[in-house]
């Protein structure tokens, strides 16, 4: 009974915060059928006037026929007989096979694509598992319909893909995803304008109309007012980003369907995310990999920066080589930068209320490089997949930040679940005349514990010294408080008396110095840059079993 007791509390605690209309739609579509039927007319007309620009081809390495890597996993499915379900694959894997990116592929698998459409639609009836999921449908439907802009300009699409996209769109139409909204929403709002645009008729006039409205709600929603995304995740931002740069570039290039002030407040608030996104990135050109972000799932911000400079002319404000540190208070996110230097620091929110489903016990932690290579990094995300590594990676531990009795910051259970969540109760910077940068931040996710326990975390940088980390762990009681360091795979990690050396790859040389802490050890962990690639890296752990308050930390320093 305590067991269920227990469970019934953890789903009340989740459930709190969801709002009135995903409760009401959760509770929906658990007493509809799972798919509602709907009928494409024979009567399919296309819009007139309607083109969009390939931009952003996607590079692959060239595959073997009928060959498919998705989430570093490959498999070749003979004589062009794919297997759409694919139990033997991870559900995103299976997903990603039918969202249909590889549409867009420059140049590869032409002679495939129109027997990949063909055998979808024959294979897959309305109400197959995974390829009639809301967000995926969403996925398939804005690739179609790019691939056949792109492609069938000279001889019509043929009649059966027109009418198997149409009926794809009268279905999604009837599977919005209320019950998630978030990214998922945004998807379904893409999609429906792209149809809209793309077919002519009553329906498709509902289609834009519908997408319209949900574009211009979702562009406040999705991008806070310092331009970054509202699930605090660089990947979906990412993935943001190009849905909305998608929209512009199909309105500039057909014929007008938005009112001018709507452009330009999809102009304004995509140029205010890019500015965002150029902030953050790492000197590797790379995002951090914050809350599920991982490498090669959205554009790489080269890729995005090039293509918005071909689709509304963006231009990146540009670095500087003196000490230069940004504050993004909404997004919870604080840079600090000097030269091939650079901190970013997660002091946010996990993610919207409502939905926090990418959220990671990340709270005050961060990724650091040196001389332009990645030093300190965050552990990324190996899986969607209810695992062992999916836990890991969303726990505290995998996270270059303070545990406390063992306990996460944030009650995670599942595979994107929340129930009670950390807050930041305070977090600035601040500019010392000498060059140095300060951080201050703190967040109540301890307070649960015995003691009312509160982490604080102050760093400090000076380019002529390096970096200090130090926490102030307060409240009542002895506890137990362990600080994890995670170091880049590249890095060498030798303990030494003082404390541990780091060589970096480019031979340049630092010292980590701890204080305040009874053990220090290094241990063997995992770093997950991608879905699906594991690479072995060593972290630091730092622990004392101490009356509060208490105070204990490390220096970074330059030794070379």
């Amino acid at each position: 009974m305590p067991t269920i007791l227990n469970r019934l509390l953890l789903y009340l605690r989740s459930a709190v915060y969801l709002r009135p209309k995903q409760m009401m739609y959760q509770i929906w579509r658990r007493v509809q059928p799972a798919y509602r039927p709907v009928v494409a007319t024979g009567l399919v007309r296309l819009r007139t006037g309607v083109n969009f620009i390939p931009a952003m081809d996607t590079p692959q390495p060239q595959p073997k026929p009928y060959e498919f890597r998705f989430l570093n996993r490959s498999r070749i499915f003979a004589n062009g007989e794919i297997d759409w379900i694919s139990r033997d694959m991870p559900r995103l894997w299976r997903y990603n096979l039918h969202y249909f990116d590889y549409l867009q592929e420059a140049g590869h698998r032409k002679a495939e694509l129109p027997q990949l459409i063909n055998h979808w639609i024959e294979h897959n009836p309305l109400g197959t598992e995974n390829a009639w999921e809301p967000y995926t449908a969403s996925l398939r439907i804005v690739n179609w319909i790019k691939y056949f802009l792109a492609t069938w300009t000279k001889t019509p699409v043929p009649h059966a893909w027109l009418v198997s996209l149409y009926t794809q769109c009268l279905w999604l139409e009837k599977h919005l995803e209320y019950h998630i909204l978030a990214n998922h929403y945004l998807k379904n709002a893409v999609a429906l304008f792209f149809a809209g645009m793309y077919f002519e008729g009553m329906d498709a006039a509902r289609w834009l109309k519908t997408g319209s409205r949900i574009l211009t709600e979702e562009v406040q929603e999705q991008f806070l007012g310092d331009g970054g995304h509202i699930e605090r995740s660089p990947m979906y931002h990412c993935i943001a980003v190009t849905d909305y740069l998608d929209i512009l570039n199909l309105v500039q290039n057909s014929i007008s369907v938005l009112d001018t002030p709507t452009v330009q407040l999809f102009r304004d608030k995509t140029v205010a995310a890019l500015d965002f996104l150029d902030r953050i990135i790492l000197p590797d050109g790379q995002i951090p990999l914050f809350n599920d972000a991982a490498l090669g799932i959205a554009p790489t911000p080269e890729r995005l920066f090039t293509y918005a400079a071909k689709i509304i002319k963006y231009q990146s404000p540009g670095k500087t080589n003196t000490t230069n540190s940004c504050a993004f208070t909404e997004s919870g996110y604080y840079v600090i930068r000097y030269a091939d230097d650079m901190m970013v620091i997660d002091c946010g929110p996990v993610g919207p209320d409502y939905q926090p489903g990418h959220a990671h016990c990340d709270t005050l932690s961060y990724e650091l490089c040196i001389c332009g290579q990645r030093l300190v990094v965050d552990t990324g995300v190996y899986s969607y997949e209810n695992s062992a590594d999916r836990y890991y990676a969303r726990s505290t531990a995998a996270h270059n930040t303070v545990r406390i009795d063992a306990r996460e910051q944030s009650e995670i259970w599942g595979v994107f679940r929340v129930a009670r969540r950390a807050r930041p109760t305070m977090a600035a910077l601040i500019n010392h005349p000498d060059g140095g940068v300060e951080f201050n931040g703190a967040h109540d996710g301890y307070l649960r514990l015995p003691g009312r326990v509160v982490h604080a975390r102050s760093i400090r940088y000076h380019p002529s010294h390096g970096w200090y980390i130090r926490d102030t762990v307060t409240g009542r009681g002895r506890h137990r408080l362990e600080s994890f360091i995670h170091f880049h795979p590249a890095v060498k990690v030798q303990q030494v008396v003082e404390g541990v050396r780091l060589m970096m790859p480019g031979g340049e040389q630092l010292l980590l110095l701890p204080e305040g802490q009874d053990e220090m050890s290094l241990i063997q962990t995992n770093w997950y840059p991608e879905f699906g690639r594991a690479q072995p890296n060593t972290t630091l752990r730092l622990a004392c079993i101490q009356t509060l308050p208490w105070q204990f930390g490390y220096s970074i320093r330059y030794s070379y």
